[in-house]
């Protein structure tokens, strides 16, 4: 996948929600509580996300999740 042609992906986590949005356009917006591993993260846990041109990753949580999921409402 070329960088000239990926969306801009930012996710961030407040509130007990995970906010991402995709190219400035897109908003997935979901409760931590979709996901067990999520559920029983710290707040420090929760804020540590990778973002990849695939999907969100939580290193110390052990939990990823696709956009293409994501999109689809599939946790």
């Amino acid at each position: 996948m070329s960088t000239l042609t990926e969306p801009k992906r930012t996710a961030r986590y407040d509130g007990g929600y995970v906010t991402v949005l995709i190219a400035g356009t897109v908003e997935i917006r979901f409760p931590i509580t979709v996901s067990d591993r999520l559920a029983r993260g710290t707040e420090a846990q929760l804020k540590n996300i990778e973002v990849s041109p695939f999907g969100l990753h939580w290193p110390e949580l052990d939990e990823d999740l696709s956009y293409k999921g994501l999109l689809k409402g599939e946790f």
